[in-house]
């Protein structure tokens, strides 16, 4: 009976060296990100809160900035680091966008420390990789929220700061709800207000917060904007229906549910905030397992059922909704955003070239798009 004992906890010891060992190595896995010619100078979070330095919570600021003054827009990836589309949308314009007038800023993994944790307890695979002409590119998998090894212990109630909204307990680490912040706050609420303070001081024009969201969830495939953006995104929902042939309608930002960017960004500067939405099958509940494949194609079997009795809010078919889709859909908002309030306000336009969008993504696949690292100075990558 003893040596039974003895052999279990063997085992067990070898198990748990193991999985330690992979979360481990998933959290500190580096991710070489390359500044593209376009790109002017990087700072950290940091310098808009110094509280942040040293901190898990700290994260790479990118600045591309035309040679004519014009307006300023803020793009935020991997706020939710289980939706990575919005960190390879953010990627694909750092290592190519080149800005003619005004100012494109952009932090690409929001929650940096949620980009560090992820849920292999739901069968999340650790890390993702995207096919490029040069080999695979590698990202971890992230979390929805924050690592408790950054902010723990969790409240038994989140109150949101300063409306004074009850919220899950959860929500402290989840940096769509922790806007507008405060400097002294949670450290998931100095995060969004060091990006407050970017906002205020770089006097930020739009800012564009990227997701991805379940087929079975009504608020996908859209703009979630506030009563300030929906003139803007309408016009912009409306014209890549028309032109490019992908579904998008915009949604009202709640007023009365607080703690999100596209709410607390408008209410708290002079900003237009922007949420985008693209449908990522890999979140649905009902699928199989949570695999590589489906995170990158998006194709599911209980899923297609579903979508033939008529339960998702998205078109649904065999060829699912590829990661590609996805990003391309994000780079054709993000760019028509910008074309639509250049038009508006040219005196605070934004230009911005050698972004591809929705059709070339789909064709060219988004790995086309990545930088080898390999191929230029050390001095362009920053790893994150």
């Amino acid at each position: 009976m003893i040596r039974i004992k003895i052999v279990l906890l063997i085992i067990l010891v070898i198990i748990l060296t193991i999985s330690g060992f992979q979360l481990y190595h998933h959290r500190h896995y580096q991710i070489p990100i390359v500044a593209g010619p376009g790109v002017t100078r990087v700072l950290k979070l940091s310098h808009y809160l110094p509280s942040l330095k040293g901190s898990m919570a700290d994260t790479w600021v990118f600045f591309l900035e035309g040679q004519e003054p014009g307006g300023k827009v803020l793009i935020l990836g991997n706020t939710h680091a289980n939706e990575p589309e919005g960190l390879l949308t953010a990627l694909v314009i750092i290592e190519n966008g080149q800005v003619e007038k005004g100012t494109v800023i952009i932090i690409p993994q929001f929650n940096h420390s949620a980009s560090r944790f992820t849920r292999p307890g739901d069968g999340y695979p650790l890390f993702f990789e995207i096919p490029t002409s040069w080999g695979k590119k590698k990202f971890r998998m992230g979390n929805r929220e924050a690592s408790p090894l950054d902010q723990w212990p969790d409240p038994d109630v989140y109150i949101h700061y300063p409306e004074r909204q009850l919220l899950s307990f959860l929500d402290a680490r989840n940096v769509n709800r922790t806007w507008p912040g405060r400097p002294n706050g949670l450290p998931m609420e100095q995060v969004t207000f060091a990006a407050m303070e970017l906002i205020r001081q770089e006097r930020v024009d739009l800012v564009i917060d990227i997701h991805g969201a379940e087929t079975m969830f009504p608020v996908t495939n859209c703009i979630v904007a506030p009563e300030k953006s929906a003139k803007l995104a309408t016009m912009v929902s409306l014209t890549v229906k028309a032109m490019e042939k992908f579904d998008n309608h915009v949604e009202p930002s709640p007023p009365k549910f607080r703690g999100l960017s596209h709410r607390e960004i408008g209410d708290y500067s002079e900003a237009m905030p922007f949420l985008l939405e693209a449908p990522i099958p890999f979140l649905d509940q009902p699928t199989g397992p949570k695999t590589e494949r489906l995170l990158l194609d998006g194709r599911d079997p209980f899923l297609l059922r579903l979508a033939r009795k008529k339960k998702l809010f998205v078109p649904y078919d065999e060829t699912g909704w590829p990661m590609d889709k996805r990003v391309g859909q994000h780079l054709s908002v993000t760019l028509e955003l910008l074309k639509q309030y250049s038009r508006r306000t040219p005196d605070r336009a934004i230009v911005i070239h050698n972004v591809p969008r929705y059709a070339e993504v789909v064709e060219h696949g988004v790995g086309y798009y990545f930088v080898n690292p390999s191929t230029v100075s050390p001095d362009k990558i920053y790893f994150n």
